[in-house]
């Protein structure tokens, strides 16, 4: 077993601003992923590890619709962007088998939201993508004792950013290693390309000569899976984790989980989806999901979707959403304060015999 290497474990109860090191971000670049450690606070993770049981059990407030019956050993136990509690009559244990993964529920919960703009995390994203950072997407991974995993894959094979900048966060609520399922990731994909689907829903590079399309991304299956043959090309690193560490890892690179092996242990997860904010996106439109009246965030004319999503850092010429619940973030600014707070390149001029060949801040109001 190969294990990922990672920053050192860093004490986070005073939350104050976290600083990407020079080999942390060569360590992105260089394996497509960075693991770093004690990002949260064991109070934050008891927080998230305590919603996660009452979502599990069907006892949060807004659980008020309840899940079909139905055969949990038999299915993926995904519930989509739905916040349903498991019938009513069942065991702790076997409601835990009714899950596998919710998605999106940043827009149904205030919990959920403020852990995808956690402060600490934006601080690496915006080391690591930004420095403006569009908060795009939240998926909440359960992973009970004997779920199945995923196979091998390319976030932005799902979620197409242009340019491609899509970086995800994985948040660990529980530990995780090789027997309850931890990441594996194929260090170095990040520089393959997204390799399109021969059919069906999926992105990928199209354009290129010689692209090779695929089938069976993300089935746990390699032999019905393209993307094995391209991950075996690389060394393939568990990724193992404590509770309050976070995994940040590029679009392009190619990742999966095995089975959760264990008899009596779960691989809880906070995950977000990141891209920087200048990028076009046309993809997780807000349809009002939360509210059957809300207008639509598609643009008619291009097919945007980025005024669906939220300006977590920085600033942007592309439209955004603010959060529902409020959360401190980027968007939430007046507009001349997101301006006056952006970083301008510094612009190079003219030539160095005339000893115009200067460096000064550029400036987006100047008339040249």
């Amino acid at each position: 077993m190969v294990t990922a290497a990672s920053g050192s474990r860093v004490g986070t109860e005073g939350q104050d601003r976290y600083r990407v090191s020079v080999e942390e971000y060569k360590a992105f670049r260089q394996q497509g992923f960075l693991v770093v450690r004690g990002l949260l606070s064991r109070a934050e993770v008891s927080e998230l590890r305590e919603h996660t049981e009452l979502l599990m059990e069907g006892r949060l407030p807004e659980q008020t619709r309840t899940m079909a019956e139905r055969d949990p050993g038999t299915d993926t136990g995904t519930t989509g962007q739905l916040l349903e509690a498991p019938p009513g009559h069942l065991s702790p244990e076997e409601k835990a088998q009714y899950f596998l993964r919710v998605h999106m529920l940043h827009r149904k919960l205030e919990l959920h939201e403020r852990y995808m703009l956690h402060p600490r995390v934006l601080d690496v994203l915006e080391a690591l993508i930004g420095p403006d950072v569009l908060a795009l997407q939240t998926m909440l991974f359960l992973k009970p004792p004997g779920k199945p995993g995923q196979g091998w894959h390319q976030d932005s094979y799902y979620i197409p950013t242009h340019p491609d900048t899509l970086c995800g966060a994985w948040f660990a609520v529980d530990d995780a290693d090789e027997i309850n399922g931890a990441m594996w990731m194929a260090s170095g994909s990040q520089h393959e390309p997204v390799y399109p689907p021969k059919e069906g829903y999926g992105h990928g590079d199209e354009d290129l000569i010689g692209i090779e399309r695929i089938s069976g991304a993300s089935d746990p299956d390699d032999a019905r899976n393209d993307l094995s043959r391209i991950a075996d090309r690389y060394p393939q690193l568990l990724a193992p984790v404590e509770a309050g560490d976070v995994v940040f890892f590029g679009g392009h690179v190619l990742h999966r989980s095995k089975k959760n092996f264990s008899d009596d242990r779960f691989r809880r997860a906070f995950v977000g989806h990141y891209c920087n904010a200048r990028s076009f996106t046309q993809w997780g439109a807000d349809h009002g999901d939360s509210d059957p009246h809300a207008a639509s965030t598609v643009d008619d004319k291009t097919g945007m979707t980025n005024g669906s999503h939220i300006l977590a850092r920085g600033d942007t010429h592309l439209p955004f959403a603010k959060p529902a619940f409020g959360t401190p973030c980027a968007a939430l600014l007046p507009e001349e304060e997101r301006r006056r707070e952006s970083r301008f390149a510094a612009a190079m001029m003219a030539d160095m015999d005339t000893g115009d060949m200067g460096v000064m801040p550029s400036d987006p109001e100047i008339e040249h």
